[in-house]
Parts: structure tokens; C-alpha cells; sequence
């Protein structure tokens, strides 16, 4: 037993005064190994796959569908704003305020379908039936508010229409 204290009692010393040196050894914590690898995860991955909110997600496919085409005219920009006025039951400035937003998130236009493609495919279930239409609704609008919609959008919205928009089935068995 005495044997076993004074391995132990070396060992915090050795420790101690590898610390006091300047020498860190908190890579040999297994538990702070997991929490900074969490945490490097979480923070270095695309913050839009963090988003959860419904309506914030649908802003970002909205924006996203009419940045497919290019950059957002002012034509667009204020009937994104108009749409969010009046769909999600914003204020003028909150819904500013999630164009902002959403717009700032798909800044890097090489990226941009990408991202919104795998959105909608991590999303798809968020949404119900009455959801889904209205969001395509809103794409729709947004993106016509610029002129004739490029193939991109015209397929982005088909994609979105065909994952999204599924009618329930009315019945006991349904």
C-alpha cells in the first residue's frame, strides 16, 4: 500500500511541475479530448445546417431559390419582405431582419445550391402539407419577382415541390 501511495504521490508531482514548466498535458484528459472535438464540430461546421426554426429555413430556401439565378434584385428583395410581412406575420423590421439574415447565411454563391439541396433534404419532415405549398408559394413569387426564372430555380422549385408537397391521404388506414 505504501508502495502504491508513493507511485501516486511521483506521479502528481511529475504532473504538477510539468505544469509549472509550461508543458500542457490536457490532451491526456479523455474528457476534455471529447468536449473539444464536440465543439470543433459545432462550430466549424456550416452554420446553416444548425438552423431549426421552420420559418428561418424557409427563409433560406426562399432567398436561396431566387440567388440561384443570380444576385437578389431590389424587385426581389422587397417582395421576399413583402412575403415574410404577410406569411410568417412579421413586423417590417423583423422581417428586414430575417432577409438580412438569410441572405448573409448563402453569401458564397458557388456554394449555394449545394447547401440548399442538402437543407431541403435534412428539412424535408419540418414541414407540413399547408407549410410546404405556402413556402413553394412564396419561392415562386420571389423568384418571378426578378423576370423569367432561370433552369436552375425552375428546378430548384420542381425539386422542392415534389419532396415537399405531398398531400395527406384522407381515410382510417391512411
Amino acid at each position: 500500500m505504501h508502495v502504491l501511495i508513493g507511485i501516486l504521490g511521483g506521479l502528481v508531482t511529475i504532473l504538477y511541475l510539468l505544469d509549472r514548466l509550461g508543458i500542457d498535458i490536457g490532451w491526456l484528459n479523455p474528457f476534455h479530448m471529447y468536449r473539444r472535438r464536440a465543439f470543433a464540430k459545432k462550430h466549424g461546421a456550416d452554420p446553416i445546417f444548425s438552423i431549426e426554426d421552420p420559418v428561418h429555413v424557409a427563409s433560406l430556401l426562399i432567398i436561396g431559390a431566387a440567388k440561384l439565378g443570380g444576385e437578389l434584385t431590389a424587385e426581389q428583395k422587397r417582395v421576399a419582405q413583402e412575403q415574410f410581412e404577410s406569411s410568417f406575420s412579421l413586423s417590417s423590421n423583423d422581417a428586414s431582419g430575417l432577409f438580412g439574415s438569410a441572405a448573409h447565411l448563402l453569401a458564397a454563391p458557388q456554394l449555394v445550391e449545394d447547401q440548399l439541396n442538402k437543407l431541403a433534404d435534412k428539412n424535408s419532415s419540418r414541414f407540413s402539407y399547408e407549410q410546404a405549398t405556402s413556402m413553394i408559394g412564396m419561392m415562386t413569387a420571389v423568384v418571378e419577382a426578378g423576370g423569367e426564372p432561370s433552369d436552375a430555380q425552375s428546378r430548384f422549385i420542381e425539386k422542392m415541390r415534389s419532396s415537399l408537397v405531398q398531400p395527406q391521404n384522407e381515410g382510417t388506414w391512411a
